[in-house]
């Protein structure tokens, strides 16, 4: 929200306050003002100057030598090159010799153009940093001022200060210059008052519900729909007042009318409409008539951008007796807008439902100011305002009559007048300022400044508490504690201690928040990088993934791709993963841990939540020195090991799972099951062809998911175990077996074989190739020999050796390697 300094001035009589203090206190009180600008910062050293003369310059074409009159007597000569200098007697804007435009960046000094030295020049809006037009210079209307007057003195608006304010989503009453005012008065303890909404210059002898008949259909979503009219406009630029005023707030210039609906926005926060009522087209019987509805599928309408949106059921639309002629609370429609011949305007000022205004603009992937406001919530309260605010000004700066009153249509109220908006009532018993800030605030100081923020405090209950009835501009005080927060916001959130209050833990830290922070500790020192990701996802997804089918579905969820609940943890990482190398990021390392949504168990239960830990590694491992090679199963094979591992406590089994045993997600190449004493909790491999295309992930993923609910209990300690007493005996051993044994089979039978005397076996080498034969891999085994209570002889371990070697043969054709 840009807000002008000028005109909480001009709203604040009283305000005494510098920028840099107004700055500093609405950013303490929560308004925080994110950047200044300094609008016109070139107009101070600027003056109003009479043209008295104009010819063509001598040499060069297209250049007029401009003689103008600065006053007091004193009269000079510059070079012009813009296409609307004025006739003698015409006003302009000259920057003197030493004038610095800070919009340009320049200083002004004499400069030699053509052989002509100018000591000056006559300014255009762009050069003085009031818009971005160049295309001439400024002409101020007979009579703005005597020549010799500094220009921000002749126009006050053409110099402002800015403030740019992040206003949050709750605050929608600072969206208007009204509201930051009655804030700013609050927080300053000044007097603040409603401005006046202007007298109306002229009266027509016609009613303005004699001008158009209105009907809404959906009281729900448009709860209040106002208007009001006025006929013989005459349609012409703005008065540079207005023009500067709605422009150093960001909003483009266009025509008096639609400038005056800018304006009453910018003031009061309420976004208005005005139609030109002799386009908007009549009914069946011949009457204007505006109507307030639904859009009917596949309906169009053209929006003043220019775009013809296609409209669904579920937007509202402000039809006229042929159609749609605006998207309520979003943006009006092409065909009845205001043009350079319009002569009878109608106004609208509505109500309409924030969340309906949400979804429209949304679907329709526009965001106007229009939107913006209406998404927060407007003061339902001012539609009268509002309406008698634009037609004052219309009947003012465009010459128009007023038609004789308002339309107000609220459901099944419609009149001259509005029903009055039931205010919502809070209880408020000042001590609770003290129990929840810990700041004592003065009963008084408490009601006064519930007061000046526009609530109204009856007098105390027998109890001490209070009645406040919440001004309907404040949507976002709904309970108590609301009102605390804006006493102490007030009253200074810097007064708040610093001190931690006394707190009871609710329980013990355990369970399953100990799990999750004990499996993201164990990732992260692997090496992985921890990815925060949603717990929504899209069917079309789970789908690709073969996962099991969404058991919780979201009745308003904030995006298609997030409409139900996950049920493996892979969619949030395979979602970075694919937002990383449509950036041009191939290498990546990361995890996730978090709960993920099943079926229930019963009927009538809830999902079965369950608690999870996935990885997904891509691109190339980290090398340093070589060259790089990418990841392959083995490496997710070694991270899965570790990491159940390390959570377990307890040994762990990779169970192939080739062909049709592999989960439907990963490549039956590559996929195995991670077993933990017995139980399958988790799965890995490479991701199946057919998902990274469905996904776009643009190349090979390994993936890794599995359970952490059985280790709820904590890892499993380890036994401690006595160190030897005596010596042990290792023995090699290479086995050649088909390419096809699996080597943890091989080595199952090696320890079974080798009996009670064997502390240890390990798999340390696999050779192919040399004079190993074809279709075959030598697997070398270390065998570790060791008795607790004697030094074992060479007869015992040859014995317990030639059994491994013999159950080899026999069982898988093994051969000892030569």
């Amino acid at each position: 929200m840009k807000a002008s300094y000028r005109w909480l001035r001009e709203l604040l009589p009283a305000l005494t306050a510098s920028p840099k203090d107004v700055n500093e206190r609405f950013t303490h009180a929560g308004l925080e003002v994110e950047g200044v600008t300094e609008y016109g910062a070139g107009t101070e050293s600027c003056l109003v100057v009479r043209v008295t003369g104009v010819r063509p310059h001598p040499t060069k074409s297209g250049l007029r030598l401009v003689t103008v009159d600065r006053g007091a007597g004193q009269s000079q000569e510059v070079v012009c090159g813009a296409p609307n200098v004025p006739d003698p007697g015409g006003l302009v804007v000259l920057a003197p010799l030493g004038a610095y435009l800070p919009a340009k960046d320049l200083t002004i000094a004499p400069r030699a153009i053509a052989g002509v030295t100018s000591e000056g020049m006559l300014c255009s809006e762009s050069e003085l940093g009031l818009s971005e037009e160049g295309g001439g210079i400024i002409v101020l209307p007979i009579g703005t001022a005597e020549p010799g007057t500094p220009f921000a003195d002749a126009v006050p608006n053409a110099r402002d200060t800015v403030f740019e304010i992040g206003l949050t989503p709750n605050r929608p009453d600072g969206l208007g210059h009204i509201g930051l005012a009655r804030e700013l008065a609050a927080l300053l303890g000044i007097a603040f008052e409603w401005p006046s909404t202007g007298e109306i210059a002229k009266t027509a002898d016609v009613d303005a519900k004699d001008l158009a008949l209105v009907t809404v259909e959906d009281a729900e979503r448009c709860s209040h729909y106002g208007g009001a009219g006025a006929i013989d406009v005459t349609i012409g630029p703005s008065p540079l007042w207005l023009r500067y005023r709605v422009q150093a707030l960001g909003v483009r210039s266009i025509s008096n009318v639609v400038d005056i609906t800018n304006l009453v926005m910018l003031e009061y926060g309420h976004p208005m409409h005005a139609f030109d009522l002799d386009r908007v087209r009549p009914d069946a019987s011949g009457k204007k008539h505006i109507t307030v509805r639904h859009a009917k599928d596949g309906e169009t309408l053209e929006t003043l951008d220019g775009v013809e949106r296609k409209l669904v059921a579920d937007d509202l639309l402000i039809c006229d007796g042929q159609g749609p002629v605006a998207l309520a609370g979003v943006m009006g429609g092409a065909s009845s807008e205001i043009q350079a011949d319009t002569k009878r305007v109608f106004y609208e000022a509505a109500t309409f439902d924030a969340r309906g205004v949400r979804r429209t603009a949304r679907r329709h992937g526009m965001h106007t100011e229009s939107s913006h406001r209406f998404e927060r919530g407007i003061d339902p309260g001012d539609v009268a305002r509002v309406l008698d605010r634009a037609v004052a000004l219309t009947t003012t700066l465009a010459g128009a009559s007023a038609a004789r009153g308002r339309i107000h249509v609220q459901g099944d109220h419609q009149g001259v007048e509005p029903r009055p908006i039931a205010k919502r009532a809070v209880r408020f018993r000042p001590q609770r300022v003290r129990e929840l800030t810990g700041v004592d605030v003065p009963v008084a100081e408490s009601v006064g400044i519930l007061e000046r923020l526009g609530c109204e405090v009856s007098k105390p209950a027998a109890d001490g508490a209070y009645e406040v009835l919440v001004p309907t501009h404040r949507p976002d005080i709904g309970r108590e504690a609301d009102l605390v927060e804006e006493v102490i916001r007030v009253h200074g959130m810097d007064a708040v201690p610093t001190e931690l209050p006394p707190i009871r833990a609710s329980r013990d830290v355990g369970g399953r928040e100990e799990l999750a922070r004990r499996a993201k500790e164990i990732c992260a020192s692997l090496g992985l990088a921890e990815a925060i990701t949603f717990s929504f996802t899209s069917p079309r997804v789970l789908e690709a993934l073969a996962a099991p089918a969404p058991a919780v579905k979201l009745d308003n969820p904030m995006a298609e791709h997030q409409s139900v609940l996950r049920t493996t943890l892979l969619v949030g990482l395979l979602d970075a993963i694919g937002n990383a190398r449509r950036r041009g990021e191939r290498d990546v390392r990361e995890f996730t841990v978090g709960p993920v949504f099943l079926a229930p168990n019963g009927e009538g239960a809830l999902p079965d939540e369950r608690l999870r830990v996935a990885f997904a590694i891509a691109g190339d491992r980290p090398a340093w020195l070589e060259k790089a090679t990418p990841f392959d199963v083995w490496d997710a094979k070694g991270y899965a090991l570790e990491i159940a591992r390390r959570v377990s406590g307890q040994p762990v089994e990779i169970e192939p799972a080739p062909g049709a045993k592999a989960p439907a997600h990963l490549h039956p190449r590559g996929a195995a099951f991670v077993n933990v004493g017995g139980q399958r909790v988790g799965s890995f491999g490479p991701l199946h062809p057919d998902a990274v295309d469905a996904l776009e992930l643009d190349g090979e993923v390994l993936v890794f998911e599995m359970e952490l609910d059985p280790f709820a209990a904590g890892a499993a300690l380890p036994k401690f175990t006595a160190i030897p007493r005596f010596p042990a005996s290792a023995r090699d051993v290479a086995l050649v077996v088909k390419d096809g044994i699996p080597a943890g089979e091989v080595e199952a039978a090696v320890r079974a074989a080798a009996g009670p005397l064997a502390e240890a076996v390990r798999l340390f080498d696999r050779f192919v190739g040399g004079q190993v034969p074809a279709g075959h891999a030598s697997l070398a085994f270390r065998v570790v020999y060791r008795s607790p209570d004697r030094t074992l002889t060479d007869a015992e371990v040859d014995a317990a050796h030639a059994n491994v070697v013999a159950t080899a043969s026999s069982k898988f054709g093994a051969t000892l390697r030569a």
